[in-house]
């Protein structure tokens, strides 16, 4: 069992490590192989394997101060292992799993730092979240499957052991759901497409399979279409959790850096540090409130999470953008305060506001939770 002190310094030694890395890789848009490779050393892939198969047996409540940790540092980096985290936290527990392959993906994780992500999004598609059919498609095989399509926006790509795809079927009634791809099966190809504002160091690459051959016990989750319908509540919430810290993570250095500038700059016209205009105080302070406020979310949420009460997917939607929000709003106002310098590509502080932002992209985006919840409060 990793105890929590460790766990917290093992996180924060890694986030600092991150830090001192993390221009460059953003400038490049280059995938961190390097943090992998620490992570891997650290022993995290394992954080939320259960103890029975060697890993961590971590709930929500650790897997989110970790992410938010590793955030601090490189929040590309905490979105890989937020993906993963999140699919350990869920198949161990599905009883649609097949346990012996389930187990096996545990094992290597521990072992071996193997790293699983869902491969869902795509190009006609979109996120399957809003509805609709998948392009990728399964047939039917006399041994499995053999899957054909494209994945956009496919986290950690360069780094996947395994994903976790989502596809229809060629049968008379197709069914939909996700088959575990080894990633280096034949006909896995990973396209360097990702090339975005922010979360550059992410790896969120296409990855297209060509006529991919898998046994017929890796569909681990085929449903008629409707089965999709019914909101799966564990799975929002670890996702929205977690996202939620990554998020903060990035405000929380952004407000760092901001302190650290307000004390040492020092105009001539005011003789004094910035930090010693009540202004600044008040927006210090303003910031420090939504980070508190953030926090206290995050930890009830998990604490629910992991006590055995999994709140509503309209919570976990509301935890999200609010937690989002907040994070958004501490990083833009570090940057109006700061200035010409917070728009500096040689300062932080830029890099975070793009990083930040991107929040408002990662699903469930904010229009979808407000209507469902009022359409929900208006009995529609």
């Amino acid at each position: 069992m990793i105890l929590s002190s460790p766990l917290n310094d093992t996180a924060e030694g890694l986030a600092r490590l991150f830090a001192e890395r993390a221009e460059g890789h953003d400038r490049a848009g280059r995938f961190a192989q390097d943090n992998i490779a620490d992570l891997r050393n650290a022993g995290l892939p394992g954080l939320t394997v259960p103890r029975r198969l060697g890993g961590g047996g971590a709930g929500l409540g650790q897997a989110a101060m970790v992410i938010g940790t590793l955030a601090r540092g490189d929040p590309s980096t905490a979105l890989v292992v937020t993906m993963h985290f999140l699919q350990h936290g869920l198949i161990h527990s599905r009883e649609t799993w097949p346990r012996a392959i389930a187990d096996r993906l545990g094992r290597a994780a521990v072992e071996d730092g193997a790293l699983i992500n869902a491969l869902r999004v795509e190009p006609e598609l979109g996120t399957p979240a809003r509805g609709g059919m998948p392009e990728t498609v399964a047939r039917a095989t006399a041994t499995g499957w053999r899957i054909t399509g494209r994945k956009i926006y496919s986290t950690g790509s360069p780094a996947l052991t395994h994903g976790l795809v989502f596809v229809r079927t060629d049968e008379a009634e197709p069914r939909i759901g996700n088959i575990l791809v080894p990633m280096t099966s034949a006909g896995v190809r990973i396209e360097e497409s990702w090339d975005h504002l922010g979360l550059r160091a992410s790896g969120s690459h296409d990855v297209v399979f060509e006529n991919v051959e898998v046994p017929a016990d890796h569909a681990v989750d085929l449903r008629a279409p409707e089965g999709w319908r019914r909101p799966d509540t564990e799975q929002q919430a670890w996702s929205t959790a977690m996202l939620a810290a990554l998020y903060d993570g990035i405000a929380h250095s952004a407000q760092a850096w901001f302190i650290a500038f307000a004390k040492d700059r020092k105009p001539g016209s005011l003789g004094q540090s910035l930090a010693t205009l009540p202004r600044f105080q008040e927006a210090v302070g303003e910031s420090e409130r939504l980070l508190a406020v953030n926090a206290r979310l995050i930890r009830s949420f998990a604490a629910d999470v992991d006590g055995g009460t999994c709140p509503s997917v309209a919570e976990s939607g509301f935890l999200k953008i609010t937690v989002t929000e907040n994070a958004v709003q501490v990083v833009q106002r570090a940057v109006e305060l700061a200035g010409n310098p917070g728009l500096s590509r040689k300062n932080p502080l830029e890099r975070h506001l793009r990083d930040v932002l991107c929040g408002r992209i990662h699903w469930p985006q904010a229009d979808a939770v407000r209507v469902s919840a009022g359409r929900a409060a208006l009995g529609l």
